[in-house]
């Protein structure tokens, strides 16, 4: 007897998927080549109806979500539940019309920055889960805001002194208070001049979302992620 194939929903929207990036122009093709892509790299377990995908827009914001996650004893890849960097807030259309309602029918969920908001908006009712016009209709489906972005968030909810400790620790207070000598630092917040300092050289954003994350007390994670993972828990139960 023949093998009658992968029986899977899981494996049998992919296979639809391929085929459909098989007629979509290049650009298409690739966005939704790009979302496979990370798919298998970030969350090799889904199972369409019973997963559900984060979308993120990079790595700092993933490694924030599964410290925090993992602080209040969570394991969220045991739940069912992956976090997805896209590479970019922009890409979000392909990945949710890869792996979402009209793909291959993941349950998603995710968080970006207030600059992306109508990026996200315009990729949810295109994909089949509008009408979204507002902050609330977003939330309700599971997608959370940050003001401005995770840094910003983070650096509020800890607090100026607390986050200067951090930096402390890592050694880097010297160069941070270089920073701030800076003619275009000088007028600036002191919150606002760490949030430059993290985005100034590689690999630093991704260093100190991690570091801030571990640092928060339970009680004060930002909204944003408290919400998010609130939104994961539910959907995973």
């Amino acid at each position: 007897m023949s093998d009658p194939g992968p029986r899977t929903g899981r494996m049998q929207r992919v296979d639809g998927d391929a085929r459909l990036s098989a007629t979509a122009t290049p650009r298409q093709a690739s966005g939704r080549q790009a979302a496979l892509a990370a798919l298998a790299a970030y969350a090799p377990g889904a199972v369409a109806g019973e997963s559900t995908i984060v979308l993120v827009e990079g790595a700092s914001d993933q490694a924030a979500i599964d410290v925090l996650a993992a602080r209040t004893g969570r394991r969220l890849h045991d739940e069912g539940v992956f976090v997805v960097p896209m590479g970019g807030a922009t890409n979000i259309g392909h990945f949710l019309d890869a792996l979402g309602p009209q793909g291959i029918g993941l349950r998603v969920a995710g968080l970006c920055d207030a600059a992306e908001e109508p990026d996200f908006r315009r990729g949810l009712q295109r994909a089949g889960m509008g009408p979204v016009q507002s902050r609330s209709d977003l939330e309700r489906a599971g997608f959370f805001v940050c003001v401005a972005d995770l840094e910003d968030e983070l650096i509020r909810s800890l607090g100026t002194a607390a986050t200067l400790q951090v930096v402390e620790e890592q050694g880097e207070l010297g160069s941070f208070r270089t920073l701030q000598q800076q003619p275009a630092q000088r007028n600036r917040t002191p919150e606002q001049q760490l949030h430059r300092f993290m985005g100034t050289r590689g690999g630093r954003k991704l260093h100190y979302a991690r570091l801030l994350a571990e640092a928060l007390d339970h009680k004060l994670v930002p909204r944003p992620l408290d919400r998010l993972l609130a939104f994961v828990c539910t959907a995973a139960g």
